[in-house]
């Protein structure tokens, strides 16, 4: 068994914490940075087909949440399964995971674009699709589908990428398949030059392109042996011991994220009701709301493998200090970037539409939706570090708690009781409550790590006193 690591490798058990938690989070922070900039200028010029156009993407947004929240469930477990390795010297073993990632990635690519290209309509139509729109999200899901495996590739590779400590490859990748998007969407959507005018098609045939830019990225970087990885043909043949580690921490990730696509869905369902342009208010709201969402995420992916190197390793004070260190970061970004929206919810929504029917309904969405953003990013980091610790299952329910215990019913609930403003409302009291409940939690398993004596248990190495 090799026990060789490399130097970006190494530096998760010995780095000073803080300039590696900025090292690791700043990378996943721009890429994802990158991504909402993609999402929020694709909205943009999709809104200058009228509302319904955005109201349609809207209606696809749960079915691409299902493929992101399987991608990164997948792309969880491997990241913390190799983090692991690595931290336990176990080179070989991390090579066997790699190989794991082409053929898991090919499997659920091709049945979500079967899905796609055939059941476009019942899907939609469950997701809450109003008859004014169930064409355009129908023509713009049937082109989608066809990118869902190079999504796949492109997000698990990334997670192979991070768990050994690289988190500026995922990052350039992630980076140049949104600036190919952005370029790209304008041309197809409209038809400048010798480009066809696609309308909402283009928007996903630009898509298209861009995502199977990034996969090729990540490809070229493996197969070209630059990584930490040297995946072989052997490596490729499924291994159901290894997937079966990777679920054991992705699976409950993926149940819980796959939750959040059915929540959406919910949602969706809820607010079509209110018709069609208060759909697209939503959609307006969430791609503003996606710039602090992804800063969240970019944070939660740096942390993760210093958890699971950490655990591997036995670093007990380092995990918990990672741990600490993230959460205040992470509330002092997301206050700042709290009093930014709320007051300028206005002009940032008038940006896309100014419509004063439109603006009555998202102004006070957003400000409502947000208003508790600061209590989401530290219930997002309570959830990764049980990740990190490989107690995935404990993860999946306190997820599934905010979502099926909490949102789910007050939703119903509220926006029966107050209308539309009811279905905001909802929002801030569940992520209240998610917060207090994962807290606890987590500080509980801090307590009876300390109470066990496995705090003790291994030596702070001497670089991490300067942490």
């Amino acid at each position: 068994m090799t026990t060789e690591l490399k130097e970006t490798t190494k530096r998760l058990g010995d780095a000073p914490l803080l300039r590696l938690l900025i090292s690791l989070s700043v990378p996943g922070m721009a890429s994802m940075i990158a991504m909402t900039l993609y999402n929020i200028i694709d909205t943009f010029w999709v809104a200058r087909l009228g509302y319904q156009a955005i109201a349609a993407l809207t209606i696809v947004m749960p079915y691409h949440v299902l493929i992101i929240a399987i991608g990164s469930g997948s792309g969880i477990g491997i990241n913390a399964l190799v983090s692991r390795r690595f931290g336990e010297r176990n080179i070989e073993a991390t090579h066997h995971i790699a190989g794991q990632v082409f053929t898991l990635s090919a499997f659920l690519g091709v049945i979500f674009l079967m899905l796609a290209a055939f059941l476009a309509k019942p899907i939609l139509t469950i997701c809450g699709a109003t008859p004014d729109i169930i064409g355009l999200a129908v023509q713009y899901l049937n082109i989608l589908g066809f990118g869902i495996p190079f999504v796949f590739f492109m997000i698990m590779s990334n997670g192979l990428l991070r768990g050994s400590g690289d988190a500026v490859r995922p990052m350039i990748f992630m980076i140049t398949a949104s600036v190919a998007n952005i370029i790209l969407d304008p041309f197809f959507i409209f038809g400048y030059g010798p480009f066809p005018e696609m309308g909402v098609r283009g928007a996903a045939l630009a898509t298209i392109i861009a995502q199977s830019l990034g996969a090729g990225l990540s490809l070229g970087y493996i197969l070209a042996g630059k990584s930490a990885y040297r995946a072989k043909l052997k490596h490729l043949k499924p291994d159901l011991k290894v997937l079966k580690d990777i679920y054991r921490v992705g699976l409950p990730s993926m149940i819980l994220e796959t939750g959040e696509s059915v929540v959406f869905a919910l949602f969706n369902y809820v607010i079509s009701g209110f018709g069609s342009l208060a759909l697209a208010a939503v959609g307006i709201t969430i791609r503003i709301a996606d710039l602090v969402w992804m800063p969240i995420f970019g944070i939660s992916q740096g942390l993760l493998p210093i958890v699971g190197f950490s655990f591997g390793a036995r670093l007990w004070k380092r995990l918990w200090r990672a741990v600490k260190l993230a959460s205040i970061g992470i509330m002092l970004l997301t206050g700042v970037a709290l009093v930014a929206l709320e007051i300028l919810a206005p002009q940032l929504i008038a940006i896309f539409n100014d419509d004063p029917e439109l603006m009555a309904i998202a102004v006070p969405a957003m400000r409502i939706f947000m208003s508790t953003v600061s209590l989401i990013g530290p219930s997002i980091l309570f959830i990764t570090t049980f990740q990190g610790l490989s107690k995935g299952k404990e993860a999946m329910v306190l997820t599934l708690m905010r979502q099926f215990a909490f949102f789910v019913p007050l939703l119903f609930l509220l926006s029966r009781i107050w209308g539309i403003s009811g279905v905001w409302i909802s929002i801030p009291i569940s992520d209240t409550l998610a917060f207090i409940v994962s807290g606890l939690w987590l500080f509980r398993e801090y307590k009876t790590q300390q109470k066990t004596g496995v705090w003790f248990d291994t030596p702070v190495p001497a670089a991490e006193s300067g942490g």
